[in-house]
C-alpha cells in the first residue's frame, strides 16, 4: 500500500512518494491501477507463484486508514501482511529505511493506518524526502512537485524500493530485509 493524495494536482508531489514506487512498480510489471468498489485503487499481478495486490487510497493522507482496513479485510490479510511505503521528512531525500513495526513518526497517514488497525505491528518501507522548509511550510513542502531534477537525482532510490517490494512479495518482511541489508550500500552507498 502507498500512502498518497489522489488525483492529477498531486502526482509527483513530496507527500505522493509512496504512490510514485508503486506507479513504477505497476509499470515494470505490466500492470494498470482500476477503480475498486471501495476506497482505493488498486491492481493485481503475481511474482513467479506470489499473488500480489498493490493499493492506491483514494481518501487522501490523512484518512489512509480507511483503505488500510478495507484491503485487509477484503483479501483476508493480516496488517503483517501489508507492506506500507510512504514518504518521509526526518529522512535526506532518497534515503530509505525498513522498519517491521512502530509509530507514526509524525506523519499522518501512519498515523490513520495505526489507527484504523488499532495496532502498530505492520511493515513500512520510509522514502525520504527531506525538510528544506522553514517552520509552518512544511505543508507547502510536502505538497510541492519533485522538479525534474530531484526526480532524475531520485530514480536509483526510487527503482531500489521496487525491487524491494518485490522481495517483499517472495518471501514478506525476512526476505526484504535480507536484500535491504546486502544490497543497500550498493545502491545507496550513503543510506543506514
Amino acid at each position: 500500500m502507498g500512502i498518497g493524495n489522489y488525483g492529477s494536482r498531486y502526482s509527483l508531489t513530496r507527500h505522493n512518494a509512496g504512490f510514485i514506487i508503486l506507479d513504477m512498480f505497476a509499470e515494470k510489471h505490466g500492470i494498470r491501477f482500476r477503480e475498486s468498489k471501495f476506497d482505493y485503487h488498486e491492481a493485481e499481478g503475481s511474482i513467479g507463484t506470489f499473488h500480489f495486490l498493490l493499493v492506491k487510497p483514494v481518501t487522501y493522507v490523512n484518512r489512509s486508514g480507511i483503505a488500510a482496513i478495507d484491503a485487509l479485510n477484503n483479501h483476508g490479510l493480516l496488517p503483517e501482511d501489508m507492506l506500507v511505503v510512504v514518504d518521509d521528512i526526518n529522512l535526506e531525500p532518497g534515503r530509505i529505511r525498513f522498519r517491521k513495526s512502530g509509530g507514526d513518526g509524525g506523519h499522518n497517514g501512519l498515523f490513520s493506518i495505526i489507527s484504523a488497525l488499532a495496532t502498530e505491528m505492520f511493515p513500512r518501507l520510509r522514502f525520504g524526502i527531506g525538510s528544506e522548509f522553514e517552520h509552518g511550510d512544511m505543508p507547502d513542502y510536502v505538497l510541492s512537485k519533485f522538479s525534474a531534477k530531484e526526480m532524475s537525482n531520485l530514480r536509483s532510490s526510487f527503482e531500489f524500493c521496487v525491487l524491494l517490494l518485490e522481495q517483499f512479495i517472495s518471501g514478506g518482511s525476512k526476505m526484504l530485509l535480507e536484500f535491504y541489508s546486502k544490497e543497500i550500500n550498493k545502491i545507496l552507498p550513503e543510506s543506514k
